[in-house]
């Protein structure tokens, strides 16, 4: 009997990783379903004759049936699931509202969570793969990050655990540690019009907050990150963490051969934190 190849990517918006990802398996023959919040244009999915589901990942009834759906579309096998969906949260560590961090875990950890809760008896029948699209963030300490940092921490460590207990069934679990891809997770940022509030302690920073919002990072573009990565899901024996995207190299050897505090002191530099510094201590200057 021949089994499709089927695969389930969450959070398939236009100019995104999860819809680079979803052209990227079609192109080598994947039955792929793709999910949008309700809200989001379907057509640049359709026009590829990919299969679109709406769903949200922090609805327990929409994802009890997308795996209705999958589990009837796809003969009761899952290949691959790739936990995709996510948002952004920039702002210091001590002014963080508590409601967006919350609102941003249902999205980034919880519902990773909930898509394997209910869709691992497929992904077992198939011998399938998990795909947890991670971030550096998740490794070193990005300032104006501490939450979203965070965030991608916990999906990291649920998916190292994941891979140990899902071994015995023959389910393979890859962390993908992103380095920055140009998508609209920044420009969504953007559009919440981010900024410090008047009170903060960083407030003489505040020009700087702006311009890191507002800054255009060194990236890959999303197609070269979803060939990158496709190329290493399908290998028969896949890395249990994949680094893929700018900068995501030097990151690596940094933190694997550098002192802890290594971070603090590039960022302090990189962020203008002398500035900071000199204000809390009343020195005249550039503040």
């Amino acid at each position: 009997m021949n089994h499709i190849n089927g695969a389930v990517i969450t959070g398939c918006g236009s100019g995104g990783i999860g819809h680079a990802l979803s052209v990227e398996l079609k192109r080598r023959g994947f039955h792929v379903i793709s999910t949008l919040l309700s809200f989001e244009d379907p057509s640049h999915l359709e026009a590829l004759d990919i299969e679109v589901v709406r769903c949200d990942v922090t609805s327990e009834e929409d994802v009890t049936a997308l795996k209705r759906l999958v589990e009837k579309r796809l003969d009761g096998r899952l290949s691959i699931l790739i936990n995709n969906a996510g948002i952004c949260y920039t702002m210091t560590a001590t002014d963080t509202q508590v409601d967006e961090v919350e609102k941003m875990f249902r999205v980034n950890v919880f519902g990773p969570m909930r898509m394997v809760h209910h869709l691992h008896p497929l992904l077992v029948q198939a011998k399938g793969l998990v795909v947890n699209i991670g971030s550096v963030g998740g490794i070193v300490p990005y300032v104006y990050g501490a939450s979203y940092n965070a965030s991608k921490a916990a999906l990291h460590h649920y998916g190292n655990t994941l891979r140990a207990e899902l071994k015995p069934f023959g389910v393979r679990v890859v962390n993908i540690i992103s380095g920055e891809v140009s998508t609209n997770v920044l420009r969504t940022d953007r559009s919440n019009q981010r900024k410090l509030p008047e009170e903060s302690i960083y407030s003489v920073l505040a020009e700087d907050f702006q311009k890191h919002i507002y800054r255009t990072p060194k990236t890959i573009t999303p197609e070269q990150y979803a060939r990158g990565v496709v190329d290493q899901l399908l290998k028969p024996s896949p890395a249990a963490w994949v680094w893929y995207g700018a900068q995501t190299g030097i990151v690596r050897w940094c933190d694997m051969l550098l002192p802890r505090t290594f971070w603090d002191w590039l960022f302090y530099h990189m962020f203008n934190f002398e500035k900071l510094a000199n204000a809390v201590r009343g020195v005249k200057g550039d503040v």
